[in-house]
């Protein structure tokens, strides 16, 4: 009978980077080599116990010592979630989901024993698996060649014995990366309910509530039978985005709405969740505000053998510590080198498949069975195991069939011609994954019912910024408020002609950028922490480079805020935009009177504020988008930069906004008035928006922005603590209108060149929460000013209510 194949181990670099090569095991570890492992913990909340398995007296290293759970080598071309899986039903005869599943930290483990015979120089992922309760003995069906025996034990029991440097004990250091593993567990489980609540109402206090409650009357009949079924279609658009997050989000969603009124803290999770729309606090670096412990509960019958009188494991549905860079589109154990190799060796057809918006990356090994590695010395990894592109139409099929059933009910309603086009197209596209027709329908909507509804925005794929999430804008069209903005979009081709950038890379075929105003009615989907004030769409450098691109601003009408009409008069709401008027007047001016000097105060008043918004969105449309490399291919800014595109993109519509600002004042098409109040408006913007995080795309880009107008020395700081606009002239230009027009030359070459590297360097040194930029924060921290609002749709939870 021929020997069983050795195992292959794929060869890391020192920095735990794929080479591309793989060894058997044993080659692996006498020359030192690095590679992969899990370490699979089991934790038992109700106990405090870890269970631990004894090393078989077999073993190559650390025979007969108590150990891990369950570990292993990562083979060749295998994940390490499913390794993790595959380990724990070998050697324990486990059998779990990979939502039981939660990736703790990496350790690297350097060491040389066996009298220098064996190196291990190995990259391990520690997963921990929470279970409610301990797993009886008898349950488990232990590997003879691997374990000897298991046993749970007290955290602390262990700790202690580790810190002893027992013998008994395979070592690791308690006080080094490894300890992480206790600090988690001992943090998470705190009895700290009291201290938990507090914070949690605390970042819910940062959010202040708006009703919005737009005016119907302008809809005719058919457009608002058909607002009934795009509102439910909304709430798909919802539940796929909270699937594209992460990957048990939509379980935890409905766990802790299902238990928000079991208890005043549970309610307190459940609201802060629903303003996040996962684990992860938008405001705080993306760090969690909640942990496994908080997740739901789910029950396995057949995950071991039978034992009588007990009913199996319950365990949480875990999630991660941090927010995971991919989200739920790549394999959660996929680096950027991995997807690099794999999408280079792909057909040109596939590689765009592969970084286009509307796929998702998978793994093969999550889908089959493991295949052996290969036996005879090549460097081969398993085929089985490479990913491989899923279109948005079949990862999401029911849920999409859904959408596009109700989006063609309410195409079949209207009795807008473009509406019903779009409604219709838009439906089409959720089931072909072709969203071409349906972008264009989109940019040709002329409807009182305004919507918006799909795969759009990029932000939440950390990794590359190729993938859309979806998202949904419902709203009533202001027709004043559309024709006071128009001048914006049709000035485009000569803020283009004009921009601070070499000509060659210019655009001479800019279309004029379609504006449309509206009162939002609802929003769902990729609309999470801060309120989303406008948007400039679509982002398929097809439509754009044709067509340009089209632009919706918020407007927002409360009318739960009467007070303010009353002290400004109903004429400032029949064309003027609420919500921005609430964060200028209770977020901005509050922030204005801290962080301001007096004498530039007064310069802080709205109407800046809202033009250079407008400016911003319409300034997503000029500048680079595809481009041509120095190799003479042809690209795009999107895929050049990657990961560094959005908060790079966000920067340049602030800064090319502002600038454009000045260029159309000199002009004469906007008053002289604006000249110093934008940029003095603009500054005490900065302190707003860094708040939201520098994990975020617009409080990384407001960050670089401050930092470099503050080094150019067009900010300053004073011995206050206050800051203002330094108005003196270089030669001809005030410094800080030198500063504005270096930085946007600086970033539109960036993008210009698809220049990653430069944008990446630009990023690191200057988006950071620097010295000035802590004083300013301290300040509004200190004053509990809100960050932003938190909208509460009264008339379209009355529509959906209606329906039910």
């Amino acid at each position: 009978m021929a020997a069983e194949p050795e195992e292959r181990l794929d060869v890391l670099t020192a920095g735990g980077e794929k080479t591309g090569a793989s060894k058997p095991r044993s080659e692996v570890h006498r020359d030192g080599d690095y590679h992969r492992a899990v370490h699979v913990w089991i934790y038992s909340e109700s106990t405090g116990e870890l269970l631990l398995q004894r090393r078989a007296d077999c073993k190559d290293s650390w025979p007969g010592q108590w150990d891990i759970s369950s570990a292993g080598h990562i083979s060749a071309g295998d994940s390490s979630l499913s390794s993790a899986q595959r380990e724990l039903d070998e050697e324990l005869g486990i059998k779990l989901p990979s939502d039981a599943f939660e990736l703790l930290f990496v350790f690297l483990q350097e060491c040389v024993i066996n009298n220098g015979t064996y190196t291990n120089n190995e990259y391990n992922d520690v997963y921990l698996v929470t279970t409610l309760t301990p797993i009886p003995l008898e349950a488990f069906t232990l590997q003879e060649s691997e374990v000897s025996a298991v046993r749970y034990m007290h955290l602390d029991e262990y700790k202690s014995c580790l810190a002893k440097e027992s013998g008994e004990y395979v070592p690791y250091d308690v006080n080094g990366t490894y300890g992480q593993l206790f600090s988690i567990i001992e943090e998470r489980y705190k009895d700290d309910i009291e201290s938990r609540s507090l914070t949690l109402q605390k970042q819910i206090n940062r959010y202040a509530p708006i009703h919005l409650e737009p005016e119907l009357t302008s809809l005719s009949e058919g457009d608002r039978e058909a607002l009934g079924y795009i509102l439910k279609a909304s709430i798909v658009i919802d539940d796929i985005f909270h699937e594209q997050v992460w990957n048990s989000n939509f379980t935890l969603r409905d766990w802790l709405k299902g238990h928000a009124n079991y208890s005043s803290f549970d309610k307190l999770k459940w609201l802060y969740y629903s303003i996040n729309k996962s684990p992860w606090s938008c405001l705080d670096e993306n760090k969690a505000f909640l942990s496994t412990a908080d997740s739901a509960v789910k029950l396995l019958k057949d995950a071991t053998k039978s034992v009588s009188g007990w009913k199996g494991i319950e365990y949480r549905a875990a999630f991660p510590r941090d927010n995971p860079p991919g989200a739920n589109f790549y394999p959660p154990d996929m680096d950027k080198m991995e997807f690099e190799l794999w999408k280079n060796g792909l057909p040109e057809k596939e590689q765009k498949d592969a970084t286009g918006f509307f796929t998702v990356i998978k793994r093969h090994d999550a889908l089959l069975p493991s295949i052996p590695a290969q036996s005879d010395g090549s460097n081969q990894t398993k085929t089985s195991d490479d990913l491989f592109a899923v279109p948005y139409s079949k990862e999401y099929k029911s849920s999409l069939e859904k959408a596009a059933e109700l989006l063609h009910k309410a195409s079949e309603c209207s009795d807008s011609p473009s509406l019903k086009n779009l409604l219709k197209t838009k439906a089409d596209a959720f089931l072909s994954n072709d969203y071409y027709e349906s972008d264009i329908a989109w940019m040709e909507l002329d409807s009182n019912l305004d919507v918006t509804i799909g795969p759009y925005e990029t932000y939440e794929d950390g990794l590359f910024s190729y993938k859309a999430t979806f998202e949904a804008f419902i709203g009533v069209r202001d027709d004043i408020a559309t024709s006071q903005v128009k001048l914006f979009g049709d000035q485009l081709q000569d803020l283009e002609k004009h921009l601070p950038l070499d000509n060659i890379y210019k655009s001479d075929n800019v279309s004029a950028a379609p504006i449309r105003v509206i009162n939002l009615l609802y929003n769902s989907g990729d609309v999470k922490g801060p309120q989303t004030i406008a948007f400039n769409l679509p982002n398929d450098e097809r439509i754009v480079n044709e067509r340009g691109t089209s632009m919706v601003m918020l407007k927002n009408i409360s009318e739960a805020n009467g007070k303010w009409q009353q002290k400004y008069g109903s004429s400032f709401f029949d064309d003027s935009k609420f919500s921005l008027f609430f964060r200028f007047e209770h977020i901005l001016k509050p922030i204005a009177n801290a962080c301001i000097r007096e004498e530039q105060e007064d310069y802080v008043v709205f109407e800046p504020y809202y033009t250079h918004i407008v400016c911003h969105e319409c300034c997503h449309g000029i500048g680079p988008h595809s481009i041509t490399l120095p190799s003479g291919k042809r690209s795009t800014v999107r895929m050049e930069l990657q990961e560094f595109h959005s908060a790079l993109e966000e920067a340049k519509a602030d800064i090319v906004g502002l600038w454009a600002l000045n260029f159309l004042i000199k002009k004469g098409l906007l008053p002289k008035s604006l000249s110093e109040s934008m940029y003095v408006s603009f500054l005490a913007g900065c302190f707003r928006s860094i708040r939201f995080g520098l994990e975020e795309a617009h409080g990384k880009g407001q960050a670089l922005q401050f930092n470099w107008l503050y080094e150019k020395g067009a900010f300053v700081l004073h011995s206050d603590g206050k800051f203002s606009v330094d108005f003196t002239k270089n030669f001809v230009l005030w410094k800080v209108e030198d500063a504005v027009e270096s930085l946007s030359r600086e970033i539109l070459t960036i993008q210009a060149k698809g220049d990653k590297p430069a944008a990446q360097s630009l990023l690191q040194s200057h988006a950071s929460l620097t010295q000035p930029l802590r004083v300013a924060l301290d300040k509004i921290e200190r004053m509990q000013v809100p960050v932003d609002i938190t909208p509460i749709f009264g008339i379209a939870n009355k529509l959906l209510a209606n329906d039910q």
